[in-house]
């Protein structure tokens, strides 16, 4: 049996698979396969310490920084536990086979991709981009970065920025296979976050919601978030878990991100408020946490996509059937198809026409019986009568009466009689015409089918 880290690589090929097909959920009210499939969506307000929670996780230094709104565009971000020894690189879905082992060139192709959907500008989009890091210093994760939540529109932005990102966000976080990675910044009230307010809107029983405290060290001296961190003063179905991200001087520094997270276990081991919690807090401990409840929460889900997943082929088989065998790329293959085509038609149309299949007896009935019923309604009589026949021969005689009639009065008599049958041939010329046109429609038909 699959194990579950292998379950969750499964799961990150669908979603690839899901956005390559333009499956990426977010803003359609439709089911897709990408909305059975759970993941970690990050959620909280702008600056409240997403970008660090992410790299910490991560243990890189590889997203885009900045004022204002720096995430644009969701960011599927898809960690791959390698082995030991192994060089850490990263690779997006749009750049397939394209390994990146700088990660500041991670950075700038985020920021380039973003540019590519939505221009210089401050607009956002819903296309997700997918990213893919493979690090023996990461667990099997998949984690989804969406822009920050913010109350005010500033300078180069739309007015209506505000409720386009909450309408972004609330159309991820709503959807039941969604976990809520809330972040809230510790030295804000806990009652004013957005992410928590979001969160307690969509999961009012919290059992979606991880709840994670960044910038405990940045507190007002003599406080702490002890009643968060040991969910009395926001209780959640899971624990919340205390982040100490880098600082601002840190970054400038480019101290990397496995001395960030050696300072951040020293933070919580050697502080009086959090030491008894220190086994609990830390970015390492929340990646693990968040992996085996991820892990858990797709054990759980396995039958129900299982299911999706089969009665989606189910139908597209069906769909194919009912459009066809596909039709060859070549041009070699494109003229033998079409000659088989041509042949198929001809046998059918024969068949038609020959017996075998209905058709070719309607055309005989034609001849058969509308032609000569409608010969036998022509005046022959009158046409060819003696009082006729004499006033036509007299007329070609004209002045001049001949002892033998002329081969002009002859003539005449036959003209008349060729336009009596003028009509009734043409009516039978019609309806063999019209017969023949739905014969052929008909053979196209069969020979469509018969080619399914």
């Amino acid at each position: 049996m699959a194990t579950m880290e292998s379950l969750i690589v499964t799961v990150n090929r669908i979603q690839r698979a899901c956005t390559v097909l333009g499956d990426h959920g977010g803003d359609t009210n439709l089911p897709t396969l990408w909305e059975a499939l759970p993941s970690v969506v990050v959620v909280g307000g702008q600056s409240s310490g997403k970008s660090s929670v992410l790299e910490s996780i991560v243990g890189r230094d590889f997203l885009p920084r900045g004022s204002g709104i720096v995430t644009r565009r969701p960011l599927v971000l898809q960690l791959h536990k390698t082995e030991r020894g192994l060089q850490e690189y990263g690779e997006f879905l749009h750049l397939p086979k394209k390994k990146f082992t700088d990660f500041s060139m991670v950075r700038k192709e985020i920021q380039d991709e973003t540019d590519r959907m939505t221009g210089k500008s401050k607009q956002i989009s819903p296309v997700p981009i997918h990213l893919s890091i493979y690090s023996p210093n990461v667990v099997n994760l998949t984690l989804i970065d969406l822009p920050g939540l913010t109350k005010v529109a500033v300078e180069g932005q739309p007015e209506s920025i505000v409720q386009d990102i909450e309408i972004m966000v609330r159309s991820y976080v709503e959807k039941p296979n969604c976990i809520i990675l809330a972040i809230t910044p510790a030295n804000q009230d806990i009652a004013t976050s957005d992410a928590m307010k979001l969160s307690r809107e969509v999961d009012p029983t919290g059992e979606r919601t991880f709840g994670v405290l960044t910038k405990l060290d940045l507190m007002d001296k003599g406080t702490n978030a002890i009643d968060v961190l040991e969910g009395r003063a926001y209780p959640l179905q899971h624990p919340w878990v205390g982040i100490v991200n880098r600082s601002q001087a840190d970054i400038k520094k480019n101290v990397d991100m496995i001395a960030s997270r050696r300072k951040e276990r020293e933070f919580f081991a050697s502080s009086p408020d959090y030491g008894h919690l220190a086994s609990k807090m830390g970015s390492e401990y929340l990646a693990k946490v968040l992996s085996k409840h991820l892990e858990s929460v797709i054990r759980a889900r396995l039958p129900g996509i299982t299911s999706l997943i089969n009665k989606s082929i189910e139908e597209l088989e069906a769909e194919l059937s009912h459009l066809g065998r596909s039709v060859a790329v070549d041009a070699g293959a494109q003229l033998y198809t079409i000659l088989e085509l041509c042949r198929a038609f001809d046998r059918i149309f024969k068949e038609h026409l020959d017996g075998g299949r209905p058709g070719g007896d309607r055309i005989y009935g034609v001849f058969d019986h509308q032609l000569p019923a409608a010969l036998r309604k022509l005046p022959f009589d009158r046409h060819l009568s003696l009082q006729n026949i004499r006033k036509v021969v007299s007329e070609a005689d004209g002045y001049q009466p001949h002892l033998i009639a002329p081969e002009q009065g002859y003539r005449r008599l036959i003209d008349g009689a060729l336009n009596y049958f003028r009509g009734p041939a043409e009516a039978s010329v019609d309806a063999v015409h019209f017969l023949l046109k739905e014969l052929v429609r008909r053979s196209i038909a069969e020979t469509q089918v018969r080619s399914l």
